[in-house]
């Protein structure tokens, strides 16, 4: 599919195209009037969607296979820091050495790749679909998208700038019952909707209360997985999936969850272009170890058409309105009362844009230049909801958010948290 290639031009003669031409028209004849649809179908080479995966441990490599076994695509690169997560997921996409890379900006060099998949540790979402914008590539970004709010806002900015189509990872938005849920909520099944309820896990791993450096594994790229993170000396609790429990790249289970269940709770409140007024949260931290993500949080927040969610441990998207209630988790969809499982949207109401498959969602969406169901901006305002949860946490006071300046209002202290120095060369 890619159409950044140049070819060199010739001028051909009167003679030359001439005895082309009779050539062409004499197989034309000999040509079987049906031919397979892979010659020239979605398939056929110049239509596939070439691709180069960033990240490829865990939920990365889950990613890979999911686009290697889509029709049309083609994973043609791998990129990881760690090379026994990178001679993996070379060997899963059968791919040589030439097309493995440890350096993320080798693999955006290539002017055959069109997308690129991210599923790096979240303090490298930014930095790395930035690059990838500016490089011409549509990006399939994990959530949580961001590490603070201003870098999201860059990000979202920067998208739209070069007209590229991103897709955040917030995949619960293809799912079929959260789609019913929200469409219900939106539509007034419920009601007037005035609360929601949003339950998160939570932390699941556990370290000791203290901890010593180690010696840095071979094959892992320590400095270049750092980034723009401060200099830290490696423990193998700081990195990989751990390294979500240590706020220097990532927001605990506030984002890691929340930017599922708190996603559906912004889609249903119609609320993606903006998010709460004021939030006071309550955290319990670690005091010992190398953790420092809130162990359990309890938050509420309040939104300008006078919405209230209240945030806490458990799982799942409640929404309560003055006719009824809605509960939406994965594979469950509850309600009261029950005959609003049955309800059917009518085609004259309100229709919430539909996607069976993220992945699938996203390669479409670069075939029509069309955003996706979970856009750059939206994957922002969903990842600021959880920011805010953990400022005020830590803050242990009320705040109060101006959602279109994207500011506190009069505390500098908070804004501050909004934003974090990189360590060079990483600087946005």
């Amino acid at each position: 599919m890619n159409n950044r290639s140049t070819r060199n031009v010739r001028t051909v003669s009167r003679r030359e195209f001439l005895a082309c031409s009779a050539t062409v028209a004499s197989a034309a004849l000999a040509w079987p009037a049906i031919v397979p649809s892979s010659v020239f179908g979605a398939n056929a080479p110049s239509n596939r969607i070439t691709m180069g995966c960033i990240g490829v441990g865990g939920q990365g490599s889950s990613n890979m296979r999911g686009f290697k076994g889509q029709p049309g695509c083609e994973v043609v690169a791998v990129c990881d820091v760690d090379a026994g997560h990178r001679e993996k997921a070379a060997k899963t996409a059968g791919l040589d050495a030439k097309s493995c890379y440890n350096d993320f900006r080798e693999l955006l060099a290539r002017t055959d790749i069109d997308a690129v998949s991210i599923a790096t540790p979240d303090h490298w979402h930014v930095p790395t679909s930035i690059a990838a914008v500016r490089a011409s590539k549509d990006v399939y970004c994990e959530k949580p998208l961001t590490l603070t709010i201003a870098e999201g806002r860059t990000l979202a900015d920067e998208v739209k700038r070069y007209g590229r189509v991103f897709q955040t990872g917030s995949q619960q938005r293809s799912g079929a019952e959260f789609h019913k849920a929200c469409e219900m909520v939106v539509n007034g099944r419920i009601g007037h909707l005035h609360t929601m309820r949003v339950g998160i896990s939570n932390n699941n791993r556990e370290c000791e209360p203290t901890w010593m450096p180690q010696p840095v594994p071979e094959g892992l790229d320590y400095d270049m997985w750092l980034g723009p993170a401060p200099w830290e000396p490696y423990h193998e609790q700081r990195c990989h999936y751990q390294f979500r429990f240590i706020l220097e790249y990532s927001g605990g289970q506030m984002t890691n969850w929340g930017a599922h269940h708190l996603d559906i709770a912004q889609w249903g409140n119609q609320a993606d272009a903006t998010g709460p007024v004021e939030i006071v949260g309550k955290g319990e931290f670690p005091r010992t170890g190398l953790f420092t993500t809130a162990l359990k949080a309890e938050i509420e927040y309040t939104y300008a058409n006078g919405v209230k969610m209240f945030l806490k441990s458990g799982g799942g998207t409640r929404f309560e309105g003055t006719e009824g209630w809605i509960y939406v988790n994965r594979g469950k969809l509850e309600a009261e009362p029950k005959s609003l499982l049955t309800s059917v949207i009518g085609p004259d109401e309100k229709h919430l844009y539909q996607s069976r498959d993220h992945k699938r969602d996203f390669l479409d969406c670069i075939r029509s230049r069309k955003d996706p169901i979970c856009t750059a901006e939206t994957g922002h305002r969903t990842s600021t909801v959880c920011h805010l949860g953990n400022i005020a946490m830590r803050l242990a006071r009320p705040l109060k958010w101006d959602p279109q300046k994207e500011q506190f209002l009069n505390d500098d202290e908070a804004n501050r948290m909004t934003r974090r120095p990189a360590r060079a060369p990483w600087r946005l």
